[in-house]
């Protein structure tokens, strides 16, 4: 069940630290880093080891994704070649 809650919770809001994973499903951190050991091993998604620090205290935890997401094309205009072919 717990597995099942935090894919679709990455599903639905991206890239996130395990930590808040925890916090917004109401899961303990224990069981979520069980369910993305799960998921990894399956290979659903992508995980990293972060470590981040506020003030002296070191906070370690996991940064996760759904594999193979790529983000969309952000809008606007793209950098292309010049009509010459030369570049400036």
């Amino acid at each position: 069940m717990s597995v099942d809650q935090v894919l679709n919770h990455l599903k639905k809001h991206g890239q996130l630290l395990d930590l808040e994973i925890a916090s917004a499903t109401g899961l303990a951190i224990d069981q979520v880093r069980k369910s993305l050991a799960d998921l990894t091993s399956r290979g659903e998604i992508s995980q990293c080891s972060v470590t981040h620090f506020n003030g002296d205290k070191r906070i370690d935890g996991f940064q996760c994704r759904i594999s193979g997401y790529v983000p969309p094309v952000a809008p606007g205009r793209k950098a292309g070649p010049t009509k010459d072919g030369a570049s400036d």
